[in-house]
């Protein structure tokens, strides 16, 4: 297992998962593959709103000020590449993830005698699952939440593009 030091989003990224590891912070999930990153999920976040032109701060206003949404904001992080992000709890949370909602296939309940904490798994569309200790309603409603806003920044490019 090797770690990198630092990640950059891109149209490939699934989800950032906290890592309780000495060695890495933040497990992302690439399609295909697994990577060990020594920066937390919110720093690249950041990083990758600045990589798109603005920061995590203006994106999380933008949406708060355009759909009210005030905790566990979606996340625009380069809509002319159709990257979008939410999180799954409070960004400041330690177990907070962070899923890219255009890989999603679906999110179903999920219950096991092995394991009583996992509440929902999320399926990507190539084939990875992932199982959260967030219920299904929660991870729908941020879906949701997420969809309203794409809608959002592509009615707001078209009237751009219209006038």
């Amino acid at each position: 297992m090797k770690t990198i030091p630092n990640y950059h989003v891109n149209e490939r990224t699934m989800a950032l998962i906290p890592a309780y590891h000495i060695e890495y912070d933040t497990i992302v999930l690439e399609a295909g593959r697994q990577l060990f990153v020594q920066q937390p999920a919110i720093q690249i976040i950041k990083s990758a709103c600045l990589d798109g032109y603005s920061t995590y701060e203006g994106r999380r206003k933008a949406v708060n000020y355009q759909m009210g949404v005030k905790r566990k904001v979606p996340i625009p992080i380069c809509p002319m590449k159709n990257i979008f992000t939410f999180p799954t709890q409070a960004p400041t949370d330690y177990d907070c993830h962070w899923i890219f909602y255009h890989h999603v296939q679906s999110i179903e309940p999920y219950s096991s005698n092995e394991d009583s904490t996992i509440q929902s798994m999320i399926t990507f569309k190539d084939g990875q699952h992932l199982p959260m200790k967030t219920s299904h309603h929660s991870l729908e409603k941020q879906m949701q939440r997420t969809a309203i806003c794409i809608l959002h920044f592509a009615s707001f490019q078209q009237q751009r593009f219209t006038i």
